[in-house]
């Protein structure tokens, strides 16, 4: 009995050992340059040769960006430093020849020159590490566990980042080595490194980490207070907080970009000028809006949405729960946590509901399948995007609010969507510990609203209708008007460019399109009268129907006479009153 003991424990420490060991190295000698270094060292792979592979997107950011297209040659060495034979065989994968080799160092450049939460970028002012852009993985490995050791540029003092500092982590030179649980968390913690100023708050019971590149007329005070209340106020929407730590990287900067999240971190890029007068509850709009993405979407999810395939699209029709509810929910939270009056959210809301139904792209392209072809559409603007497509962030929203008040009425205002979050996040995240199908989801949802759902997401989600808004949101206690009329309208937008009045949209089957105008084409005069952006502002609101209008335009600098009739518009619109006996209002915007 012993010795077969003995033998289970030779045994195991023999596999231990020669187990495959994945460690990065990350360096930024020459920050001017905008090059990190990167070595990955690979120890007791046994196949004679492995691929490794560059992702090409970034989870939370529904774009293929080839982020193969900023490395450098790729070498590769073995333990001796012999070079071994490195051949490029699709666009994000390259093939090692490494023979016998126990242990393989594979060392590339990545160029990072793009300042966004879902890029990386490197200058004398301080890097910024998107994790699925700088690091590569082994083909058929992302599960293997490892350790990164991020070596600072010299003048670079602070290292910021939401993975654990290995046990043996901090050396003597300033590098610092850190320990991922497999590839998803590695480049789930994107990594700050310069002189960013810290500070930490304490609230639903975790503890927050707030690091601050660049200057901002920020109030470290003020900010502890505020976004522990955005963060209790989420938290309180599902009763608990799966995290012991959370982290936010904070750019301020002049282009702002908004945010991307992570499982216990975000990035959020902000104007740096946000933090007094009005733009500040912009500001914990989005604080709010990226922390409920630690519940739903890392958590609560699409099954299609992780583990991720990173070599190409991961196509799902439920982007407008993920980042719709979100968006529902960012203006929830802060009504729960005092930022807004009752009055104020509703109308927040009601701005959304207006400019949904108000945009033309609502009646072409259904919620579903604006959330499907985000990786070819949300991200690729065109002059005619306004006229065939739908944001499912407005437009989720708007369906969450509907859900919620057919939930609470089923519920005779003992439940509302809150109950729904809690229940999906139990079932599938915890019990279950994967996403959710869209056939399972449209289930779940249906049998907590305590109805067939099929009619509803035949018209609102699959289709384009017009809900009845005055009978969906009865239960809440508003009444619903449409204000919507015909007015005289060309359909056209104008900016003024360099001095010249430009046409920048043309609305789908309007008397500017039949007429031939485009978008680019400069407007020189109308009707015989030269024009510059505000006369022509003034005499478009003073047009009738039936005018005709001779517009002189110039394109590709030759000059076109453009005759054409003033038609009617009608851009549906909505707006809501109070009823007097409020149903289930106080249950629905109820404070904990």
């Amino acid at each position: 009995m012993i010795k077969n003991i003995l033998s289970i424990i030779i045994v195991t420490i023999a596999f231990f050992t020669s187990a495959q060991e994945v460690k990065y190295n990350l360096r930024m000698p020459k920050p001017q340059n905008h090059y990190y270094h990167v070595e990955m060292e690979l120890s007791n792979f046994s196949e004679k040769e492995i691929n490794i592979k560059m992702p090409i997107w970034a989870p939370g950011s529904y774009l293929a960006r080839e982020f193969a297209k900023n490395v450098n040659l790729v070498k590769a060495f073995d333990g001796n430093g012999k070079a071994l034979t490195v051949k490029k065989t699709n666009k994000n994968t390259w093939n090692i020849q490494k023979g016998n080799a126990n242990k393989v160092v594979v060392k590339y450049e990545v160029y990072a020159f793009e300042l966004s939460v879902r890029t990386s970028f490197l200058d004398l002012t301080h890097g910024f590490v998107s994790g699925s852009g700088v690091f590569m993985y082994v083909e058929g490995y992302k599960e293997k566990a490892g350790r990164v050791e991020v070596f600072p540029f010299e003048e670079f003092r602070v290292i910021t980042t939401a993975m654990k500092v290995a046990s043996d982590g901090v050396s003597n030179d300033g590098a610092t080595t850190y320990v991922f649980e497999n590839y998803d968390h590695l480049v789930d913690c994107p990594i700050e490194i310069g002189n960013q100023e810290e500070f930490f708050f304490t609230a639903a019971g975790v503890k927050h980490k707030v690091a601050m590149y660049n200057f901002g007329n920020y109030s470290i005070e003020k900010l502890k207070v505020d976004m522990a209340k955005v963060v209790e106020g989420a938290t309180s929407v599902f009763g608990q907080n799966p995290n012991k730590d959370y982290t936010f990287i904070i750019h301020n900067v002049v282009n702002a970009q908004g945010g991307l999240e992570h499982r216990n971190s975000t990035v959020l890029s902000v104007n740096r000028w946000t933090y007094e007068g009005p733009k500040y509850i912009g500001f914990l709009k989005l604080v709010a809006h990226e922390y409920f993405h630690l519940w739903n979407v890392k958590r609560i999810r699409p099954v299609e949405l992780g583990p991720f395939n990173y070599d190409e699209e991961n196509y799902t029709s439920l982007l407008w729960v993920m980042e719709g509810f979100t968006s529902y929910y960012e203006k929830l939270i802060l009504l729960r946590a005092g930022f807004y009056t009752e009055k104020q959210f509703i109308d927040k809301m009601w701005s959304s509901l207006n400019y949904v139904e108000g945009s033309v792209g609502a009646r072409v392209q259904p919620v579903a399948h604006a959330s499907f072809d985000a990786w070819i559409k949300a991200y690729r603007h065109n002059e005619n995007s306004r006229n065939t497509t739908m944001t499912y962030y407005s437009r989720g929203s708007v369906i969450a609010m509907m859900l919620d008040a057919k939930i609470i009425k089923h519920c005779k205002g003992k439940e509302s969507l809150d109950g729904f979050m809690q229940k999906i996040y139990k079932k599938y995240y915890e019990q279950k510990g994967r996403g959710f199908s869209e056939s399972e989801f449209k289930k779940e949802i249906a049998s907590f609203a305590g109805q067939n759902l099929d009619d509803f997401f035949a018209k609102y989600i699959d289709g384009t209708e017009i809900p009845d808004y005055n009978k969906e949101f009865a239960p809440l206690g508003l009444k619903v008007e449409y204000t919507g009329e015909a007015k005289p309208s060309i359909g056209l937008s104008i900016a003024e460019s360099g001095g010249k009045v430009i046409i920048k949209g043309i609305r789908s089957n309007s008397s500017a399109e039949d007429a031939g105008l485009s978008v680019n084409d400069e407007i020189i005069g109308i009707n015989g009268f030269r024009a510059d952006k505000k006369s022509l502002d003034d005499y478009f609101k003073t047009v009738n129907k039936g005018d005709e209008l001779s517009i002189l335009i110039s394109r590709d600098n030759q000059l076109y006479s453009v005759d054409l009739f003033v038609t009617e518009y009608e851009r549906p619109s909505f707006k809501y009153s109070l009823s007097e006996d409020k149903q289930y209002y106080d249950f629905w915007l109820r404070k904990p």
